[in-house]
């Protein structure tokens, strides 16, 4: 996963972040080419998932002359809303396994000295 960013800055919470993207690649061998269900999640600092559901299957096929297949996903979400200033994580997940996390801190905005 791309993580470009990893703080969000807000006047007060609840936030709603309107528009946001996640982008991730993601490698197979040879050996794991096949149908996957892909799981994208937000997870808070109690463990829970918020969020919409992003989750879907993805079918990996790989030619007899190549070594791996490449999936891109771009996902688009709307209207995101944090409760609480603090620490989250986005994770993905192939076939019920998180191979990847990013952290994500919401903060409030820094007031002026």
């Amino acid at each position: 996963m791309l993580g470009a960013f990893d703080n969000l800055f807000a006047k007060e919470t609840p936030v709603r972040h309107r528009a946001c993207s996640i982008a991730a690649r993601i490698r197979f061998s040879k050996i794991e080419g096949g149908d996957h269900a892909v799981r994208i999640f937000i997870i808070d600092a109690d463990g829970n998932s918020i969020g919409p559901k992003l989750e879907g299957n993805i079918a990996v096929r790989i030619g007899d002359n190549t070594p791996a297949a490449v999936v891109n996903l771009i996902l688009n979400v709307q209207n995101l809303e944090f409760k609480e200033y603090g620490p989250y994580q986005i994770d993905l997940a192939v076939d019920g396994t998180v191979q990847a996390s990013l952290p994500l801190t919401i903060r409030p905005v820094p007031q002026p000295h």
